[in-house]
C-alpha cells in the first residue's frame, strides 16, 4: 500500500518503534481515531518488569475490553509457574491416526484466528519407508474421507519448548523467553513482527498473524492468560504455550484431552510418579532434529513398534 493511501491512524508497533528511534516525532502521530487503551498498549512496560499493581490493572482492563468486544464475560489472568514443576510432552507416533482433532481443539482453546486461519499444531502425513524427518516431504493439507490412510503415518508438530531455544536468542526486543516451568512464551505487546524467531525456529512452530483475528463470538474461550490464549494481534507472532491457562492450574492441554486414541501425554517431569516421567524412563524416546542441540522438551516414541516399518494402521 502506498504512503498516500495509508491510514495515518493505523499505528503499528513497528511504526511506533521507528518513530521512537527517530526521537520525539512519534509523539506527533495522530490520535483522533485511536482508542485510549489501545494507545497505552504501545507504551506498556515489558511483562517481566510490570509491578504487581500495574499488572493487576492491565489484566482488569484487558478483561473489560475483551468482554465488550466479544459480548462475553472474559477474564485474563497471569497465573505464574508453579514451584517444582517442569513440563514435558510425549507423543506416541505409532498411535496417531492423523484425525487433526488436536489441531482444532487447540484453535478453539487458544482463541486462534479463523480468518486469517492460524494453527499452532501442524499434522504432517508421510508415506511409510521415506525420510520422514525431512519435513518438506510431509503432506500438510491432506483430506481423505477416512483416517488413518493405508500405507501412511502421521507426525504432529508444534512448539518443542526448547531448553536452548533459538527463537529466544534472535528476538531483538526480548519479546519471547522461557519460563521457570519450561514453557516458552511471547509478550504480544513487545513483539514487533520482525519474524526473526520464525526464521530461527527449525520446527516451523511459530506463526505470524497477517490480519485482525476473527473469532466467532460464541466460540471465544473467555478463560485467558496474558502470555497464552488471548487473541493474537495482527502483526504479532504466536505459538503453542502448552495451554498455559490450563496447565498452570493442574489441567491437561486441550490437545491431550481431544486425542481420541491417547497418543498424547503431558505432565511434570519433576514428579517421579507421573506418566510422562514413566515414558521418558521406559520408552525409546527421541526428539526432532536432535543434532541442532536445542534440547526440546517435546518427545516422540513408539509403543506399537520400534521403527516406522513396524507401524500398521491397516
Amino acid at each position: 500500500m502506498s504512503e498516500k493511501k495509508e491510514n495515518k491512524s493505523d499505528i503499528t508497533r513497528r511504526k511506533l518503534l521507528a518513530g521512537l528511534a527517530a526521537g520525539t516525532a512519534a509523539l506527533a502521530l495522530p490520535l483522533r481515531d485511536a482508542n485510549a487503551s489501545k494507545w497505552e498498549e504501545y507504551f506498556r512496560q515489558h511483562f517481566k518488569r510490570l509491578s504487581k499493581e500495574d499488572l493487576k490493572q492491565i489484566l482488569a482492563d484487558m478483561s473489560r475490553d475483551l468482554s465488550k468486544e466479544y459480548d462475553k464475560d472474559a477474564k485474563v489472568e497471569a497465573t505464574p509457574a508453579m514451584d517444582g514443576v517442569i513440563f514435558a510432552y510425549a507423543l506416541d507416533v505409532s498411535r496417531c491416526i492423523g484425525c487433526r482433532k488436536c489441531v482444532h481443539a487447540c484453535a478453539k482453546e487458544n482463541n486462534l484466528s479463523r480468518n486469517p486461519e492460524v494453527h499452532w499444531i501442524i499434522d504432517l502425513k508421510f508415506k511409510k519407508n521415506v525420510r520422514w524427518l525431512n519435513f518438506e516431504e510431509g503432506e500438510r493439507y491432506y483430506n481423505p474421507q477416512l483416517v488413518p490412510e493405508k500405507g501412511h503415518f502421521y507426525l504432529p508438530i508444534q512448539c518443542q519448548q526448547c531448553e536452548k531455544s533459538p527463537c529466544e536468542k534472535v528476538c531483538p526486543v526480548g519479546a519471547t523467553w522461557k519460563e521457570p516451568d519450561g514453557i516458552v512464551v511471547v509478550d504480544y505487546n513487545w513483539c514487533i513482527g520482525c519474524r526473526y524467531c520464525m526464521a530461527a525456529c527449525p520446527y516451523g512452530a511459530r506463526h505470524f498473524n497477517w490480519g485482525k483475528p476473527k473469532i466467532p463470538k460464541d466460540e471465544l474461550n473467555p478463560d485467558m492468560h496474558y502470555l497464552g490464549n488471548r487473541p493474537q494481534p495482527k502483526g504479532a507472532v504466536g505459538k503453542c504455550t502448552w495451554c498455559i491457562q490450563r496447565t498452570r492450574k493442574g489441567r491437561y492441554t486441550a490437545c491431550v484431552e481431544a486425542c481420541p486414541v491417547g497418543s498424547r501425554k503431558f505432565g511434570n517431569v519433576m514428579d517421579s510418579k507421573s506418566e510422562i516421567r514413566y515414558i521418558l524412563e521406559n520408552m525409546r524416546v527421541f526428539t526432532l532434529k536432535e543434532e541442532l542441540g536445542t534440547h526440546p522438551k517435546f518427545f516422540y516414541y513408539f509403543s506399537l513398534g520400534s521403527t516406522i516399518k513396524d507401524l500398521s494402521h491397516d
